[in-house]
């Protein structure tokens, strides 16, 4: 997945997995999963997807601070 702002392009396929959390099995309509990722020039995101009945019904790709992301790997 992509997601481009008015300076930078998040791309799930050339930015590195830091760790992938994911909750319920494959099919599972209240399954999702989190990913953080790192981009090559050292930017963070959180891409989510999950099933509809999961709190992350569609793909989506939200920015985080290195500060935000260090919190979030810590607690996940």
């Amino acid at each position: 997945m992509v997601k481009t702002t008015k300076t930078k392009t998040y791309d799930t396929e050339t930015a590195t997995v830091l760790k992938k959390v994911t909750f319920g099995a494959w099919g599972d309509p209240a399954g999702y999963e989190m990913t953080m990722f790192v981009t090559p020039e050292g930017d963070h995101f959180l891409y989510t997807n999950g099933g509809e009945a999961s709190p992350y019904t569609a793909e989506k790709i939200t920015t985080y601070s290195k500060a935000n992301a260090k919190k979030w790997l810590e607690e996940n």
